[in-house]
């Protein structure tokens, strides 16, 4: 008979970003391997970032178990009405940006804590009720590790604590204060050495918590659905794609930067030009866009859903990777870059030298440019520009290892992983 696992995640369709699709993707193929699923998630309308075609992908047979409320920004969505004015454009307006500045100062690990909390309480009310074996909790929010610790000491149940991202206040964002960032390293601590097993999505995270656990490492990468082959047509435009949340993008100005310094070198250029930066964005990025002169040949027209966003992966002509900078950052490896190698289309790579998301890009091909080397951008887009303007392709590959890579055969390791925390036969 199967066994159950019951997650803790607040991102689960129909709210959408980069960090739905590993939670949603263990739904839809951990049953297979002999383990149903029950998720602990946010609300329905908790976050602006939404994608409700998601939500038929959540298998029949899944446990949802809705956690409204709990968070500034659940509480400023409610209050204002935001989620039909932001859910496709920009971020929310500065008036939250400054609530959230605030909240980093009171709210520890992450202004989730008090979801979190809530979270606890239904997981452990559906654990009294029979049935679940093991405990997985997925962050971000960090905070819902918080929820797992709590869980494994007053339950004694097995708990998993899967990293798509490394803890965001110790390594991503600066501490307010020194008291800020000596809690938010003790927190982390006591949840990779509280955990019964420990999932990092790359490398560089797993050899950077091996010194804070004795307990067990595994190492998970995020990624992939396989998607449907789309071939970019011959059309009258070089389109390049962005996809995924452009939040904290520095090298979104880089690029558009050597871009508009690009087309001021070869106006006849510009006609032929198409640049499209689908996700959730900010109002300063497309305002430098306009003020470049961009209009007509930039578009951000937000979070699209996701077979949107894939079917505009496939048809790129040159698909664009960039990502936060930061020491911390250097540990992060896109989802999207799984799914931009899935299609073989060409790729520009604006990352750091030694970036693990570097490294596995150039290994499959791709181009990579330092983000402050604007010159070097500029270049890059101009010689993919001149191989299609030649020969109406840019070349790509897609690379052999990617196969491995599919979310059905992570989650197929995923189940095998569990199995060794469970003991005797399922129930």
């Amino acid at each position: 008979m199967s066994r159950r696992v019951l997650m803790i995640a607040y991102f689960f369709p129909p709210l959408a970003g980069g960090g739905v699709h590993r939670v949603l993707s263990f739904t839809a193929h951990l049953p297979a391997a002999g383990w149903d699923c029950t998720v602990v998630c946010a609300g329905a309308d908790d976050y602006w970032v939404r994608d409700p075609s998601l939500v038929a992908r959540v298998p029949p047979a899944t446990e949802v178990l809705r956690v409204p409320g709990g968070t500034p920004l659940a509480a400023w969505m409610r209050l204002r009405g935001a989620r039909d004015d932001t859910s496709r454009a920009r971020r929310p307006a500065r008036g939250f940006a400054l609530a959230r500045r605030a909240a980093d100062l009171a709210l520890i690990p992450d202004p989730y804590v008090g979801w979190a909390r809530r979270a606890a309480r239904v997981a452990r009310e559906r654990i009294a009720r029979g049935g679940v074996d093991v405990v997985l909790t997925s962050s971000p929010p960090d905070s819902a590790h918080l929820a797992g610790l709590e869980l494994a000491r007053t339950t004694g149940f097995p708990w998993v604590a899967d990293f798509r991202d490394p803890w965001i206040g110790a390594h991503f964002l600066r501490p307010p204060t020194p008291w800020h960032a000596a809690r938010q390293r003790s927190l982390e601590r006591a949840v990779v050495t509280g955990a019964d097993l420990v999932l990092a999505a790359s490398r560089t995270h797993l050899e950077d918590l091996r010194p804070l656990s004795p307990r067990r490492l595994e190492l998970l990468p995020n990624g992939y659905e396989p998607a449907a082959s789309v071939t970019p047509l011959r059309g009258e435009r070089f389109t390049m794609v962005f996809t995924g949340t452009l939040f904290h993008m520095r090298q979104t100005r880089v690029f558009l930067d050597a871009l508009a310094a690009w087309l001021a070198r070869d106006p006849a250029a510009r006609s032929r030009v198409r640049v499209v930066l689908a996700g959730p964005y900010e109002q300063d990025q497309a305002q430098h866009a306009r003020r470049l002169g961009l209009e007509g040949v930039v578009e951000f027209p937000g979070p699209l859903p996701h077979d949107e966003t894939r079917a505009l992966q496939g048809g790129a002509d040159l698909l664009l990777l960039w990502k936060p900078d930061g020491r911390g950052y250097r540990t992060m490896v896109p989802g999207k870059l799984y799914e931009y190698l899935d299609t073989g289309r060409p790729l520009l790579a604006i990352l750091p030298e030694g970036d693990e998301a570097a490294r596995m890009a150039s290994d499959a091909g791709a181009e990579r440019v330092d983000p402050d080397d604007h010159v070097g951008v500029a270049l890059g887009l101009e010689r993919r520009f001149g191989a299609w303007a030649r020969n109406g392709t840019t070349g790509g590959t897609r690379p052999a290892w990617l196969a491995g890579h599919t979310r059905a055969a992570l989650a197929t390791r995923l189940a095998g992983l569990l199995d060794t925390l469970v003991k005797g036969p399922g129930c």
